[in-house]
């Protein structure tokens, strides 16, 4: 008769709950460090200084084309800023960086700046040709108006740029430009930051530069409170509403949006819901679930009052809007079926953040759930960090996505039938769309 190994332990990589955790090679750590952080900020079970220390050196063992590769998905795909310039600093101490990867990763006027504080964080040292070359090509984006924006008092200002790269003018206007950056004689920005800090009445600033169609669709979306209770016209508020494209706009924006400003939540779903036209469906029988332990109430930032919660509440909103067969659970101790509801109503019925994370049992619940039969795709949105075990089969479904919030070590259920996904962007979903109907056309 068989018998079990009582006495096996299982010395592998763990969650930090101490769950069972997938091993994973260099790349796959370095695309879960980078795609699910904001650089420096503690996290819900690591602080910053460990995951920058991560990051650096998982860029050097992994290599230049697979850094690049992951470098320019951060930037330009998952939006985030210092995480990517952490990575080309990584790639300079390795001898890897060339001019080509500075200039693309350098996407605003303050990258400039930024890239040689990190470079020089631990003190000053040389500055290689293909460094130089690279920031000089950077440079040649930028106009008066994103130079003066940006030309803040740091410990490494553009003018210090400018002074160790010396780029070459395309003409007498840029080199004009480029002489007032070194002056410090720069045209002052027309922006609600210059204007209030001078002193100008937040209410009449508002309602001009929303006259004048000049506050971005960021600034916008993050001033709605300010806006609000300074008294802005709301009719001139609604209306600029109606001309944005919302582009560069994560669905989580719209979610924080909404909860401080929460008199404008009609308009705040309408433009939510616009950012979503146009975007290919998802095809098959989709299973959505939402982490809501305890660790996904944790902020995003220590200046941000945004939450990994708040991020998978987006996704979630937004994997619904593209599934046209689709059930939506929420998760932490237990797993429960949410309402099939969308918009912020999917958003209020996911509640709140709270308790621990059993997120294989959940996945078994969903996998094994009320509606019979087998599922084209379960989405699982989740830190990761769950206390519980189980296999990639439990999912009963063809093919079991892990969506990841968090730039937590270790995480879970990575192996044949599944995929990970690293980040909050729109383009989780968009790529899962992708990724499963490629899967579709191979089978016919």
């Amino acid at each position: 008769m068989a018998s079990a190994n009582k006495g096996a332990v299982y010395n592998g990589p763990k969650t930090f709950e101490g769950g069972m955790a997938s091993r994973t090679n260099s790349e796959e750590q370095l695309r879960r460090s980078v795609l699910s952080t904001l650089l420096w900020e503690d996290g819900f079970y690591e602080d910053g200084e460990a995951i920058a220390a991560r990051i650096t050196r998982l860029t050097k063992e992994v290599g230049a084309e697979k850094s690049v590769a992951i470098m320019m998905e951060a930037k330009l795909g998952q939006k985030l800023r210092h995480a990517p310039l952490l990575m080309a600093v990584a790639m300079a101490e390795a001898g890897w960086l060339k001019a080509a990867h500075v200039d693309a990763v350098v996407t605003r006027a303050d990258d400039l700046a930024e890239f040689l504080a990190l470079y020089w964080k631990d003190g000053k040292k040389p500055v290689d040709h293909q460094i130089k070359k690279g920031l000089a090509l950077a440079f040649r984006k930028f106009n008066e108006y994103q130079l003066a924006k940006y030309n803040r008092p740091k410990a490494v200002k553009l003018r210090d740029v400018l002074r160790l790269v010396r780029p070459k003018p395309s003409d007498d206007a840029q080199a004009a430009l480029w002489g007032r950056v070194i002056k410090g004689e720069l045209a002052t920005p027309d922006t609600w930051e210059t204007a209030l800090s001078g002193g100008a009445d937040k209410k009449a600033t508002f309602e001009r530069l929303l006259s004048e169609n000049t506050l971005g669709d960021l600034a916008f979306i993050r001033n709605l409170r300010n806006m609000v209770e300074s008294k802005v016209d709301r009719d001139l508020i609604k209306a600029s509403f109606a001309k944005r494209e919302w582009k560069w706009i994560l669905p989580f924006q719209f979610v924080s949006a909404a909860r401080y400003a929460p008199s404008l939540e009609p308009e705040i779903e309408t433009a939510m819901l616009k950012s979503m036209e146009g975007m290919e469906k998802i095809p098959g029988r989709v299973t959505i679930l939402v982490d809501g332990s305890g660790s996904m109430k944790d902020a995003l930032s220590s200046k941000s009052e945004m939450t990994r919660f708040d991020v998978a509440c987006g996704l979630a909103i937004l994997a619904r809007e593209l599934c046209s067969d689709v059930e939506v659970y929420r998760f932490n101790n237990t797993a429960e079926l949410v309402p099939a509801r969308r918009g912020f109503a999917l958003r209020d019925a996911l509640g709140r953040a709270d308790g621990g994370t059993q997120m294989w049992s959940a996945i078994r619940m969903a996998g094994g759930g009320l509606s019979s039969g087998r599922r084209n795709l379960m989405i699982v949105i989740s830190d990761e960090q769950t206390q519980d075990q189980g296999t990639v089969k439990d999912a009963n479904s063809d093919l079991l996505a892990i969506v990841n919030v968090a730039a937590s070590q270790n995480g879970v259920g990575y192996g044949q039938g599944s995929i990970h996904i690293n980040g909050w962007s729109e383009n989780v979903i968009q790529y899962l769309r992708g990724y499963v109907g490629s899967a579709d056309e191979k089978a016919q």
